[in-house]
């Protein structure tokens, strides 16, 4: 079986996913199959699968593996909730609940200048993807220039991402600390109990996950796209050769940023509330084994991983929820040893040999014809 083949098989693959999904799944909820409830948990797990797109170009395709992408996700979630709490319950001088009940300040309260412009929808959406680019420009600056790579730049991101971690618990900096962003009630006017407004952004969450994908495809078979896989394969021949790695490996890591905040953006509303948990360690090595569970390097890998591990734990933290960590740590170190291409490299071997299979049986059923 030829390599474009493959691909074609791979295509059809992703797109029949991607239709179930966005007529699929409708559809079972409008006749009564499967409830709302099911509907917006689907939603964010869809947005998980944003997130682990943008970590699977930068991890799968450029070889950078960062342990960073949780932040960009948060920064994203802290900007779409920030929003949502300006248009929920109000205390004081119009302080938003969430920032109200965690201020040490009796009297005298005002709204943090940082706060203001997340009051308007355009804004936040753009901050939203705005701030994680930023962030992630700085860190790879420094970083990639100084040719901080492999472990130690893992390392450095899981160390800036626990750092952030901190801050964002702190009362006084005004971030509503660790009870996070509660009390969401509407987005853009409309309620977010109704089930229209879930089933909306349901539709939203897989149609960003769909333009994400898009984005992610268009750089990986570009030129851009073979001088990432360049420097994942051997990056001092590349710089040997005239080309500027850090360059290359920044604009990448913003890419990767803004759809990991797009990602945070879709899954505050659909999860109600957004709290600092989201930045912490178990948070950045979760996003690396959604990738290395679906086969990093395929993009559509990080998707079936992002589902398959999300669905795995929604239905075994409902039936044995002692047994979930033993499970979680099984699957990442099968795939790691005896799988090392993830689903994705095992459905490539299926098809392979299908493929293989009827193209000798056409040979035989060619042969005895000839002879015949």
């Amino acid at each position: 079986m030829t390599k474009s083949t493959q691909n074609l098989r791979t295509g059809i693959a992703g797109i029949s996913v991607f239709l179930i999904g966005l007529i699929g799944i409708p559809v079972l909820y409008f006749v009564g199959i499967i409830p709302i409830e099911t509907v917006n948990m689907l939603g964010r797990y869809m947005a998980f699968a944003i997130v682990a797109v943008g970590l699977d170009l930068l991890w799968g395709y450029t070889g950078i593996l960062s342990l960073c992408q949780a932040f960009f996700f948060a920064l994203g979630g802290y900007a779409m909730g920030m929003y949502l709490v300006h248009h929920g319950p109000l205390d004081g001088d119009g302080i938003p609940r969430a920032l109200y009940v965690v201020s040490s300040e009796v009297t005298g309260l005002t709204l943090p200048w940082f706060w203001k412009p997340f009051k308007y929808f355009p804004i936040a959406f753009l901050l939203g993807l705005a701030l994680p680019g930023i962030v992630a420009l700085l860190i790879g600056y420094f970083g990639f220039i100084s040719r901080v790579r492999g472990v130690y730049f893992a390392i450095l991101t899981q160390a800036i991402t626990v750092a952030a971690w901190l801050i964002f618990c702190l009362n006084n900096m005004k971030l509503c600390g660790t009870n996070g962003l509660t009390n969401f009630v509407t987005i853009a006017g409309f309620e977010l109990t109704h089930p229209n407004v879930k089933l909306g952004l349901y539709v939203s969450t897989v149609l960003s996950l769909g333009f994400a994908y898009i984005i992610c495809r268009y750089v990986a078979n570009s030129r851009l796209g073979r001088i990432l896989i360049a420097i994942r394969d051997n990056e001092n021949q590349l710089r040997f050769l005239g080309y500027k790695p850090h360059l290359f490996k920044m604009f990448v890591f913003v890419v990767a940023a803004m759809i990991g905040g797009l990602g945070g953006m879709l899954y505050a509303p659909q999860m109600g509330i957004f709290t600092p948990e989201y930045m912490t360690a178990k948070w950045s090595i979760l996003m690396v084994i959604w990738v290395a569970v679906g086969g990093r390097g395929t993009l559509s890998g990080a998707v079936l991983g992002a589902l398959v591990v999300n669905l795995s734990y929604n239905f075994i933290t409902s039936k044995a929820p002692d047994y979930w960590l033993f499970v979680q740590g099984t699957l990442f170190i099968g795939v790691v040893l005896l799988f090392p291409d993830g689903l994705m490299g095992i459905w490539k071997r299926l098809a392979m040999r299908i493929g293989n299979r009827l193209s000798t049986r056409e040979q035989v059923e060619i042969s005895n014809v000839d002879v015949a």
